[in-house]
C-alpha cells in the first residue's frame, strides 16, 4: 500500500487547556501505514510528555494514559492475536500456503519448517522476522508477508457480521467491506471498541477519518469492534414513524371487524 502520513496528529481528547487544546502533534519521517517500533516509542513518549505537562485537562491527561497503555502493550506483547492471518509469500517456495493461521502462542505453523513464534513481533516487522527465522533453513529467503485481523463491524452498515481486514487498510476501508454505511448511517458517531471499552471516538475518531489514518496507526488490535450508529430521528421523524404505525393499526383493525 502507498504510504499515507510524513505526518501523524494524535488527538487524543476535546477541551484541553492551552495553545496545544486540540492535538498532541506527532512528526514521522516519512510515515508508514504501519507503526514501526521507533514509531510508537515515539509516540509513547509524547502521550507520556502529556501526562505530565501541566498544559492538558484532566479528560486529557487519562485518554493519554489509556492510549499510553495501548501502546506499551504492543511494545512488550507485539500485534499478533489468535486468529489474525498471515498473507505470506517466499520466493523459491510454491508448496507454504499463501495464507496461515495465527495459533495459540502466538505462532504460525509452516509445512517443512515447523512453528514459528510471533511473540512480541509488530506488524511493521513481520517481513524482517519471518525473514530471519526461515533464513534458520534456507539461505537468503527473499519473504513477504502482512497481517490480517479479524474484526467486527456493526450499527448501521449492510452486512454486520466478522472480517478480516489488512492492518494497513483505512476505517473506511473496512466499513465498505461490510456494504458500507446504511442511508441511517451517522458517520459523525462512528466509534471503535474493545470489549465495553470505546478506545477512539468524537473528534479523535473524525479527525482519523480525514486524515486518511490505517488501523494500524490507530491501534485497533483483533477483536476491536467498529460501530456505525444510527442517526437519531428527529421529532418529525417520530411523529411520522408513529403516526404510520397508528394509521396501519387502523386500517388493519377495519379489516378485520369487516
Amino acid at each position: 500500500m502507498i504510504l499515507r502520513n510524513a505526518f501523524l496528529a494524535v488527538a487524543v481528547a476535546v477541551g484541553a487547556a492551552g495553545p496545544l487544546a486540540a492535538q498532541i502533534p506527532v512528526e514521522f519521517g516519512p510515515g508508514s501505514s504501519e507503526l514501526s517500533r521507533g514509531d510508537l516509542t515515539q509516540l509513547l513518549d509524547r502521550y507520556e510528555k502529556a501526562i505530565a505537562s501541566p498544559a492538558y485537562s484532566a479528560q486529557v491527561k487519562d485518554a493519554a494514559r489509556a492510549n499510553a497503555d495501548r501502546i506499551r502493550d504492543r511494545l512488550e506483547q507485539g500485534d499478533f492475536h489468535v486468529g489474525d492471518r498471515v498473507v505470506l509469500s517466499v520466493q523459491g517456495e510454491p508448496n507454504l500456503p499463501d495464507t496461515v493461521l495465527v495459533e495459540p502462542g502466538p505462532q504460525i505453523t509452516l509445512p517443512l519448517f515447523g512453528s514459528i513464534s510471533l511473540a512480541g513481533v509488530l506488524r511493521s516487522e513481520l517481513s524482517e522476522h519471518l525473514t530471519q527465522e526461515l533464513g534458520k533453513v534456507i539461505h537468503d529467503p527473499v519473504v513477504r508477508a502482512q497481517g490480517l485481523m479479524r474484526l467486527s463491524i456493526q450499527g448501521s452498515v449492510y452486512r454486520s457480521g466478522f472480517y478480516v481486514v489488512p492492518a494497513d487498510a483505512l476505517v473506511s476501508d473496512a466499513i465498505m467491506l461490510a456494504g458500507g454505511p446504511a442511508g441511517s448511517a451517522n458517520l459523525d458517531n462512528l466509534r471503535i471498541e474493545r470489549g465495553t471499552t470505546t478506545i477512539l471516538e468524537g473528534a479523535a475518531m473524525q479527525e482519523a477519518l480525514h486524515s486518511g489514518r490505517t488501523l494500524d496507526q490507530l491501534n485497533v488490535q483483533a477483536g476491536d469492534q467498529i460501530v456505525l450508529p444510527e442517526k437519531k430521528a428527529g421529532p418529525w421523524g417520530v411523529i411520522a414513524r408513529y403516526g404510520l404505525i397508528v394509521i396501519t393499526g387502523v386500517f388493519l383493525g377495519g379489516r378485520i371487524i369487516g
